[in-house]
């Protein structure tokens, strides 16, 4: 009869034979390790592709007007520089011209800033707080002080263009006229920040092609915006007076084809991809074409009013679809995973080849 406490019953086993051998737990084929070590895995090789069938990164919720902000924001800033050379070297139609491009660019880049917002009350909480640590808020306050100042440099030459015809007071009118220098030199100033930071920004995120090129990007930004306001100068300006803006437009246009040519030899392959494949490739494809085209007949023919409007809209267009491809090459790059587990892998392997004993990348 068996004990009452069934909790420690066991039953009898049988004794072991002398001549029994031992049992040995076999080993299932294919199973353990695969790389020569004794170590078994305990999870099979897999290829990572999603997270629960969504991407590593997620992508920003930004369309095409955020494109045309990048581009008019490049063409206000480069205006702006060009606007101080003329007014300093005495070419009034010049300036003149690059002043009201100037507002022009920077009024119509924050209508589709804004319509990618959505609302309007949205780009005014933008300015509820100044956060040093954030581009985008920076970015937000340079747009809206560069707006105001370049607004405040064009009014006296919208003034003089109309022959004076708005209803101003003496008193106001004298005062726009006698602001006008002042504000063009502070927008002036501005000018290259302005058509940087998105740059800045981009590299600044989480994704993949542009983190990976954010030592690029400004270089190319800058570059685009003076081939692209130099190009829209010598469009809008005789050129008998449209020499700074030939100068600026073909020192952009070559400082653009370095840019992408380092960008695209710095870069390792994978990271670059997007760059260079659908429709983000074909955009910064005929960039590059429309840029080397564009800056080659400026050198060449600017001087011909034909050829200086053609190299002109080439140039404008190039960096166009520069942003454009830009944009594009980003969204793409977060639909993959690859773009982000194979440079962290790349990075891990290079810091533990120098001997560093930290395992992230």
């Amino acid at each position: 009869m068996p004990p009452q406490n069934f909790d420690s019953y066991r039953p009898p086993q049988e004794p072991r034979r002398r001549d029994a051998k031992p049992k040995t737990k076999r080993r299932r084929r294919g199973a353990g390790a695969q790389d020569g070590s004794r170590e078994e895995r305990m999870v099979p090789n897999i290829e990572f592709e999603s997270y629960y069938g969504k991407p590593v990164v997620k992508a920003p919720p930004w369309e095409w007007p955020i494109a045309v902000y990048l581009f008019l924001g490049g063409v206000a800033g480069g205006s702006a520089l060009l606007s101080v050379g003329a007014e300093a070297t005495g070419r009034d139609e010049l300036r003149r011209n690059t002043r009201m491009s100037a507002a022009a660019a920077a009024g119509v880049g924050s209508l589709a800033l804004i319509k990618d917002l959505g609302r309007p009350l949205r780009a005014l909480n933008m300015f509820r707080v100044l956060k040093a640590s954030s581009p985008m808020s920076w970015g937000s306050w340079l747009l809206a002080t560069f707006g105001a100042t370049s607004v405040a440099a064009a009014a006296a030459e919208l003034d003089e263009v109309t022959d004076r015809r708005f209803p101003l007071p003496d008193a106001v009118r004298t005062v726009v006229h006698a602001a006008s220098t002042p504000m063009a030199a502070v927008n002036g100033v501005l000018g290259a920040p302005l058509a940087v930071y998105t740059a800045v920004l981009f590299g600044d995120t989480s994704v993949p092609a542009w983190n990976e090129a954010r030592r690029h990007l400004p270089f190319l930004f800058v570059s685009s915006a003076a081939a692209a306001s130099g190009g829209l100068a010598m469009l809008t300006t005789p050129v008998e007076q449209a020499g700074p803006a030939r100068a600026f437009a073909v020192l952009g246009a070559a400082g653009d084809v370095a840019a992408t040519k380092a960008m695209q030899r710095q870069m390792d392959e994978v990271s670059y991809e997007p760059y260079e494949q659908g429709a983000p490739g074909k955009l910064l494809h005929w960039a590059e074409y429309l840029v080397i085209g564009g800056g080659v007949a400026a050198a060449v023919g600017g001087k011909n009013r034909v050829i200086a409007a053609l190299s002109g809209a080439a140039l404008l267009g190039a960096s166009c679809l520069t942003r454009f491809g830009v944009l594009e090459a980003g969204l793409e790059s977060t639909k993959d995973p690859k773009y982000v587990i194979e440079p962290q892998k790349r990075r891990l392997a290079q810091r533990m080849g120098a001997g560093d004993s930290i395992t992230t990348a």
